[in-house]
């Protein structure tokens, strides 16, 4: 199920004392064969693990092309961390992730498609005005969903 696993929705959860995080209950089926946790873009992502190894192959790609140093993909790599949700529906987020992303207890878990994103709420309060302006910018464009309809 997770090649082709979408995920939506924005929810508000918190971590609990270990650090761990309880997945919405409509992405655990989706991850339940296990996923990778890493940090990408101010945020924390977790992916499955098809999406991890496209984005992985991407980036080799780029780097045997001279186009991307190899530290890129040093750092992408091994920032990564295998997770396998429990019986709970929880992940680890390691504590170096954790402070790489800034999360402390609360946090926003947002589906970004093709994978999850976690956030500190904050710096989603900034994320998010930004994205829905964009967001407003490409429909009047003609680019978006709404220009198929």
């Amino acid at each position: 199920m997770a090649g082709n696993a979408r995920f939506v929705g924005n929810f508000e959860h918190t971590l609990d004392d270990k650090g761990r995080l309880i997945l919405p209950s409509s992405f655990r089926a989706k991850l339940a064969e296990g996923a990778i946790v890493t940090a990408l873009d101010r945020c924390l992502a977790i992916l499955p693990v098809e999406e991890f190894d496209r984005m992985a192959d991407a980036l080799e790609a780029r780097v045997s092309a001279g186009e991307v140093e190899m530290n890129a993909l040093r750092v992408f790599s091994s920032n990564a961390d295998e997770v396998v949700p429990d019986s709970q529906g929880r992940v680890r987020l390691l504590p170096h992730l954790r402070e790489a992303a800034g999360l402390d207890r609360a946090v926003v878990v947002t589906g970004v498609l093709r994978r999850i994103e976690v956030w500190d709420p904050e710096r989603w309060a900034n994320v998010s005005p930004a994205g829905s302006e964009k967001l407003a910018d490409a429909i009047e464009r003609g680019h978006g969903a709404a220009a198929r309809t």
